[in-house]
């Protein structure tokens, strides 16, 4: 999966970006208040796209 189509699909759950950190992008659910590391790849493995989702309790891809 890209990173742009993940990042597209965590917002249009209503996560936002909390932080910037050296090789990752911190993402948070607010409504839930869980946070999850998403790596600067271009492409993310479909597993680690899915683990992401399951972290912030958004329905997986």
């Amino acid at each position: 999966m890209k990173r742009t189509d993940l990042i597209r699909y965590l917002k249009q759950h209503g996560c936002e970006l909390r932080r910037e950190g050296g090789s990752h992008s911190i993402y948070e659910n607010p409504a839930k208040g869980l946070r999850t590391p998403v790596p600067r790849h271009r492409e993310i493995a479909d597993l680690l796209a899915k683990k992401i989702c399951r972290d912030l309790e958004v329905p997986e891809p």
